[in-house]
């Protein structure tokens, strides 16, 4: 077996990448740094980098979703993630890249035969180092999203979440000097950014791991890629946060409307007037008014209908 060679290309060229590498996934797709983790994280000491094969998926079968780095040793199939903001999710993601990494290494098997065809025992872990709390190792499941639980789950996959923020998991760090060296530019762009834009943090941060010795070879040969890739996930992580912000917002508005419709609509039962219940709620009369009116208008709406067309202000009520 060719072992340069991603096992699903099977010597085709390459489709056109269609994302951006994450920083995370440019450090440990070469193989000598994936060993290095590898062997941190699980006790061992292989030593030679061609006994690896390459099973990150370039375009999973899942909307064009793409694992970050996945490799085949011997008989272990490591799947690694990074994540900067917390994500119940993985293991579902998971299991649709391990689906699609299995089909690939059984293609020229016998699915119907009477031989069992082996698999290589997967292994998930997510590395994560975002800003958000959570603890040095947890365990996510498949079966925490399945809505309903009948006992033993028939289907399941875990995933290794640890926390790689500084303090965090000091023996893998120590073991690992790549996994180090790699927060250690983290961190210290982290500690730029408070300091100026972004770009130049990157710059700076770059300059100064390259003085100290931090990724030194890695950072010299990709010194324009590592920014580029850190810029476009610094966007990204605002993006996510600004949407989690967002959402909270709106979450606290539904739920400070959604008991002031509760509230309003007791008095409404009880006979009250628009102008009474205002006095005695101390709102807005004109706020207690459309609660009113939408109520008289449409009589067989629930509380939470109610809410939804007040926040998505899609009905007239005056009409």
């Amino acid at each position: 077996m060719n072992q340069n060679k991603n096992i699903f290309l099977s010597g085709e060229r390459p489709p056109a990448r269609e994302y951006k590498d994450r920083l995370f996934r440019m450090v440990f797709k070469e193989k000598d740094q994936f060993l290095e983790l590898y062997n941190a994280l699980n006790g061992t000491a292989y030593d030679n980098p061609d006994d690896l094969t390459v099973t990150t998926l370039e375009n999973a079968i899942y909307m064009g979703m793409r694992n970050d780095v996945s490799y085949l040793l011997y008989d272990r199939l490591a799947l690694y993630e990074h994540q900067a903001s917390i994500n119940p999710n993985m293991p579902l993601r998971n299991l649709f890249y391990v689906s699609d990494i299995y089909s690939g290494l059984t293609k020229d098997t016998n699915l119907y035969g009477s031989k069992l065809v082996r698999l290589p025992e997967p292994q998930f872990v997510v590395f994560y180092n975002g800003a958000d709390e959570l603890p040095e190792r947890s365990i996510l499941r498949l079966s925490d999203a399945f809505s309903h639980k009948g006992g033993e789950p028939k289907l399941e996959l875990e995933v290794l979440v640890l926390n790689i923020n500084p303090g965090f998991n000091l023996d893998l760090m120590e073991h690992c000097r790549t996994l180090r060296e790699y927060m250690a530019y983290v961190d210290t762009v982290r500690k730029y950014a408070r300091e100026t834009d972004f770009p130049e943090a990157v710059d700076r941060a770059i300059r100064e791991c390259l003085a100290k010795g931090i990724l030194a070879d890695f950072l010299s040969r990709n010194w324009a890629e590592v920014k580029k890739v850190s810029i476009y996930e610094y966007d990204e992580e605002k993006h996510i946060r600004q949407e989690r912000e967002d959402a909270m917002e709106e979450g606290l508005q539904r739920g400070e409307t959604l008991r002031l419709v509760t509230q309003v609509l007791k008095k409404y039962e009880k006979g009250l007037s628009p102008k009474e219940t205002a006095d005695m709620l101390e709102e807005e009369l004109s706020v207690i008014e459309e609660i009113y009116l939408l109520k008289q208008k449409f009589p067989e709406w629930t509380e939470k209908e109610i809410v939804n067309k007040i926040l998505e202000k899609e009905i007239d009520v005056c009409s």
